[in-house]
């Protein structure tokens, strides 16, 4: 007979709340001005035209209009038309 409890259900329970992060507004999709693209951790994409970046370096949108995607100097760029 073991004299001690199991190591199992015991030590867990430490799980960290989800993050939701990724794209909220996918390319070709209408946007309003304060909807949130983007939400990442660190730049992985980058601010473009009629967007802008909060201090969670989360991209959102300033006007209404469409997201669309570019690649320019090996960053990719989202911006809003």
């Amino acid at each position: 007979m073991a004299q001690k409890k199991s190591g199992g259900s015991s030590r867990n329970g430490r799980k960290s709340n989800p993050k939701y992060l990724g794209f909220k507004k996918y390319f070709g999709e209408f946007v309003y001005p304060g909807n949130i693209i983007i939400r990442q951790k660190g730049n992985i994409f980058y601010p473009g035209l009629n967007t802008s970046i909060g201090k969670d370096y989360t991209i959102y949108s300033l006007i209404f209009g469409y997201v669309f995607l570019k690649k320019r100097n090996k960053k990719k760029i989202i911006y809003v038309l």
